[in-house]
């Protein structure tokens, strides 16, 4: 099977903001190393990692002496100045939302404004400390933003593009059918994109994707059930079980390696 066919699965090991009560994620940083090797273990390409702060370079270090997984830092609401030390720890990719924060959990609410002058200014630091962008996508306006980058010359394809169903809040969007097909439809030229569903609907745009060359992400952060009532025992869990709904469509997951030449890293 060619690399390009294959499926990049990522892991986020982050807890649940919606489903609180069920605490299968790692809560300190023994814990969060050996849940990324654990993903790694169990398929995974890429592991969204919202890093310790304080602890950004430690974290990526010791990831990469126990595997060779992708690392994607998280938390994209941070500003850029509070995120300092992801850009030292230099993962692989960084999440940058192309829009404002509106966002509604079970415990807080998040609402921060990310304006096209702080979009540009991640493209600069992104280049100096040689990190991919991973673009969040929440509605269409998402890419008028990044087209606005695009026509800047500020950014390289492929644009790696993660598309948010069902996150609640005032960037809310429905976990449907149409609203995947709508969402991919405009995308801009030259992108992969893979997506992220908050629910028990994460099955079903999962497979959506897959089926129309699209990648997924998957984990305690999006969904930490491993079906509807049941927590997963682990990330590892949630992970294997994606991993054989891919290949059981003709889908074998990326490694690392074939998932860097996949996102031209």
């Amino acid at each position: 099977m060619k690399e390009y066919n294959k499926m990049v699965l990522t892991a986020t090991t982050a807890n649940s903001w919606i489903y609180p009560e069920c605490k299968n994620w790692a809560e300190n940083l023994d814990d969060l190393i050996n849940d990324v090797v654990e993903c790694y273990e169990a398929g995974a390409t890429i592991a969204h990692v919202h890093l310790p702060r304080g602890k950004e370079v430690e974290t990526v270090k010791r990831i990469r002496e126990e595997c060779d997984i992708l690392i994607q830092a998280g938390m994209s609401s941070d500003s850029i100045p509070k995120r300092s030390g992801d850009f030292e720890a230099k993962p692989d990719m960084m999440s940058i939302i192309l829009n404002h924060h509106d966002e509604h959990f079970a415990q807080l609410s998040v609402n921060k404004l990310h304006p096209l002058k702080e979009l540009e200014n991640y493209t600069y630091e992104c280049k100096k400390y040689n990190i991919k962008p991973e673009w969040e996508v929440w509605h269409t306006g998402s890419y008028w933003n990044l087209n606005y980058l695009i026509e800047k010359n500020l950014v390289d394809k492929p644009h790696i593009c993660t598309l948010f169903f069902n996150w609640p809040g005032g960037t809310w969007s429905p976990p449907t059918g149409d609203e995947y097909l709508h969402r991919i439809k405009y995308i801009p030229n030259g992108s992969v994109h893979t997506v992220s569903i908050m629910g028990p609907e994460q099955t079903k745009i999962a497979i959506l994707a897959i089926s129309n060359g699209g990648n997924v992400r998957v984990g305690t952060e999006d969904y930490p059930y491993i079906r509807g009532g049941v927590p997963a025992k682990n990330n590892a869990e949630i992970i294997a079980r994606m991993k054989k709904i891919s290949e059981e469509l003709g889908r074998e997951i990326a490694t690392p390696s074939e998932g860097r030449k996949i996102l031209g890293l």
